[in-house]
Formats: C-alpha cells, sequence, structure tokens
C-alpha cells in the first residue's frame, strides 16, 4: 500500500513538473520556452483584436490630387519638342484648358514629436509628374516627333484622413525606384489628442520565409481594413522584396505587412504593400456615349470604331517593398529631415 501511494506521488510530481516547463516563458515577454526566434507561419492561437485595432490607428487614407495647364496641338501644325519655349507657350494661352490627376492610398503614422508628424507611403501615390508630352502616332504605330499635347502641372495637393488642421501634407522625401515617400507636416497648433503612432518595431523582410503569415492594413476604395495573407517568393530581389497572395483593391497601395514572430504581441512592420500584378490589351469598342445607351450584340455594329487600353489586376498577387528599403530611405535624408524637425528613429528589432 505504501509502495502505490509513493508512486502515485512520483507520477503527480512528474506531471506537476511537465505541466511547469510547457508553460514557462522567456524572461522580458511572454514568449514560449519552445520559441524559435522565426516569424510564425500560423493563424495566433489567442484573440489579437485589441493589438490590431492599436495598429490601425496609425493608418490613414492619402488622397493626392494634380492640377495641370494642358495645352493641345493639331496635327499638321508640326510642333516638335524644340518649339516648347517660354514664348511659344504666351502665344499659345488661347488653347490651354485645366484637368485634374488623382490617385489614393495609404499611410502610416511613423513619427510625431513637437507639432512634427511623419507618414510612410508609397512614391507612387504622391509623385505626379511635372510635365506630360504626347506624340501623335505614325502609320508604324509608332510615336513620331510631332507632339499632341503638354500637360504641365502648376499645384498638388496631398490630403491624409482624420488628421487636425485639414489634413494637408507635403512630399518630405521620396525615392522613385523603392517607391517610398514620406509625408508630413509641422500642426500650428498641438492637436488635444496626438495622433496614434505605429506602435511596434520595424522588422527584417530578409527573414520572412515560405507561408509566413501576415497582417494588411489598407484603404481598398476609401475604407480602412485587415485582412491576411501569406508570403511567397520572399527574398525575390536585393532589396529582399516578397510576393503575397492577398487580394487587394485600389487605394492599397502603401498598405503595410505585419508578421508575428513567436505569436502575440510579438508584432513587426515587415513591409509596405506596393502593388497588384495586372496584365494590359487593348480591345476595339463603339465611340462613348454619355447618354446611357447599350448596344444589342445581336446586331452587325456598322458605326466608327476605336481601339481602348484595357488594364486587369491579377488579384492574388501583390508586390511589397522590404524593410531593407524603408531604412535605406530613412538613412539617405536623414539629415535633411532632421534641419526640418522630423528627428525620426523607428526601432528596428536588429537595432
Amino acid at each position: 500500500m505504501r509502495v502505490c501511494r509513493i508512486c502515485s506521488s512520483l507520477v503527480l510530481t512528474l506531471l506537476l513538473f511537465i505541466l511547469s516547463s510547457c508553460s514557462t516563458s522567456r524572461p522580458g515577454g511572454d514568449r514560449p520556452l519552445n520559441a524559435d526566434g522565426r516569424y510564425d507561419s500560423e493563424f495566433p492561437s489567442q484573440n489579437v483584436s485589441g493589438y490590431l485595432e492599436r495598429i490601425a490607428e496609425s493608418v490613414k487614407m492619402i488622397s493626392t490630387i494634380a492640377y495641370y495647364r494642358t495645352y493641345d496641338f493639331p496635327e499638321e501644325k508640326e510642333i516638335r519638342l524644340s518649339d516648347l519655349t517660354p514664348t511659344f507657350f504666351e502665344e499659345h494661352e488661347g488653347d490651354v484648358t485645366y484637368v485634374t490627376r488623382s490617385m489614393s492610398g495609404t499611410a502610416t503614422v511613423i513619427h510625431y514629436a513637437d507639432k512634427h508628424i511623419a507618414l510612410l507611403t508609397c512614391a507612387h501615390v504622391v509623385a505626379f509628374p511635372e510635365t506630360v508630352i504626347t506624340y501623335f502616332i505614325g502609320r508604324d504605330r509608332r510615336a513620331t516627333e510631332f507632339i499632341k499635347g503638354v500637360a504641365i502641372r502648376e499645384k498638388q495637393t496631398n490630403y491624409v484622413g482624420l488628421l487636425p488642421e485639414g489634413g494637408e501634407v507635403e512630399i518630405l522625401c521620396i525615392d522613385k525606384g523603392s517607391d517610398l515617400a514620406i509625408v508630413g507636416r509641422r500642426f500650428d497648433v498641438e492637436p488635444p489628442i496626438s495622433p496614434a503612432v505605429f506602435p511596434y518595431p520595424l522588422g527584417d523582410s530578409g527573414e520572412l520565409g515560405w507561408g509566413t503569415f501576415l497582417y494588411l492594413f489598407g484603404y481598398p476604395s476609401g475604407q480602412r481594413i485587415v485582412t491576411r495573407g501569406i508570403v511567397s517568393n520572399p527574398n525575390k530581389d536585393k532589396r529582399a522584396g516578397f510576393l503575397v497572395d492577398a487580394v487587394f483593391g485600389g487605394g492599397f497601395s502603401g498598405g503595410i505587412a505585419i508578421a508575428l514572430r513567436d505569436g502575440p504581441p510579438h508584432f513587426e512592420l515587415v513591409g509596405v504593400m506596393k502593388i497588384a500584378s495586372a496584365r494590359s490589351f487593348f480591345i476595339v469598342t463603339p465611340p462613348r456615349d454619355d447618354s446611357g445607351a447599350e448596344y444589342d450584340p445581336s446586331v452587325p455594329y456598322r458605326g466608327d470604331i476605336y481601339v481602348e487600353r484595357h488594364t486587369d489586376i491579377e488579384y492574388g498577387v501583390t508586390q511589397a517593398i522590404s524593410t531593407e528599403s524603408i531604412l535605406n530611405l530613412l538613412a539617405t535624408h536623414r539629415d535633411q529631415l532632421q534641419s526640418r524637425g522630423y528627428r525620426i528613429a523607428l526601432r528596428s528589432v536588429n537595432q
């Protein structure tokens, strides 16, 4: 009897030891003892809504409008690039029309201090060209030397939603090669509530693996959303860019990709969503009709025909910009930013 009691006591002690070992955390955090230090490839096992809500507060919609003065020339005038002098434009002021071009995307607050706010976004969301020149097409379907039109940018405004004092921001620095930009402004008055800044460190895109699980934040169609995706083709270029399988709509450019390293609450910013893959093609079409009339496909069409370029987004294949590119942008423009009062210091897990 006594032997049985001793055996039972030993079994109970062993079980308690095993359970205690399984639940032990590493010092300085909630990471389990069996944490491998890698980015997770599985859905988190606990509720993370509170963490995601905090991240979402730093994600904003950005809208850009460019105003252009345009000149259109008939083909018989045979206008060449060498003709475009200040005097030439003065002589053609009567031919001027005004048009606007717009773009919307996503920007994330990465800095706020001393009334200075800075947000990270994609360059193509805010980088409208200063001058656009179009040429007539010849019979060989190539551009001729004769200019069809010239558009000159006169003004550009960038707005970030839910910011104080109207939300207008300026481009602080830009790198079109990596497709990244930082926009921001200095508030005239300290806001009653400080803008929410992205609360987690900058990770390392080079450590992402096939199947790494991601949370993605953006503003498709003007709506702030969080969705999920997994990494494909990690380190696909020299700057550790990667692909994501998530389905995006217009406005997600500049959205952020968040990974978990050994479970919540260890979130890290690992990339900026750049652009969805797309394919372009040409179709033959009737002229545009604003009356809303429809064509009967059973009746042969005998009117004028035109060629239009169409672009189809290949949903499920989206490119992401790496954290290496983000750090390069900040390092390249650090002195320029600091001279204007922006001491941006993204906390990095590798520092």
